[in-house]
């Protein structure tokens, strides 16, 4: 036969209502702490595609020829959202190159979605985590950078536009 086992008997006191409130905040801000911290942890992290809706804006060309720390077009970037850029150059008639502001090119990628029609180029350009920096210490500097774009055609007169 089998020995009993001692049953603790673990006493129930009530707490006021002013430390119950106090403790569900702790437990509720803790939980929202958590929530918050960043993902970029070593977990894979989903790719993601966005789609963006606003209208297109006009960045200005740099005639002058300036650009930025030169990035690769990289489509394994994840947490990917979309960025606007300032000014665009044109490199030869069927090369442009996009000016934008990012993070340091050691933890942060572009990628870019070229649209072209009869009047206009349209360029949606995503920035986000690079694929090998994921989980990676990153410092949060912004850098100016820009991204060379083939295009089907010869730019001749259209129109130079950022998706947002």
């Amino acid at each position: 036969m089998a020995a009993a086992t001692p049953t603790r008997v673990v006493a129930m006191t009530r707490i006021s209502g002013g430390r119950a409130a106090a403790a569900v905040a702790v437990v509720l801000g803790c939980l929202a702490a958590a929530g918050c911290s960043g993902s970029e942890d070593a977990a894979t992290q989903p790719k993601t595609a966005t789609t963006t809706s606003a209208a297109p804006s006009t960045p200005t060309e740099d005639t002058a020829g300036n650009r930025g720390r030169e990035f690769t077009a990289d489509p394994t970037i994840v947490n990917a959202r979309p960025i606007p850029f300032d000014s665009w150059t044109r490199l030869a008639a069927d090369r442009i190159a996009v000016n934008f502001q990012t993070g340091t090119p050691e933890c942060y990628g572009v990628d870019a979605t070229v649209r072209e029609t009869d009047s206009t180029v349209t360029v949606e350009l995503r920035a986000g985590t690079r694929a090998d920096a994921v989980g990676r210490m990153c410092t949060m500097n912004a850098v100016f950078g820009s991204v060379e774009l083939a295009l089907k055609s010869p730019l001749g007169d259209r129109q130079v536009l950022s998706a947002v």
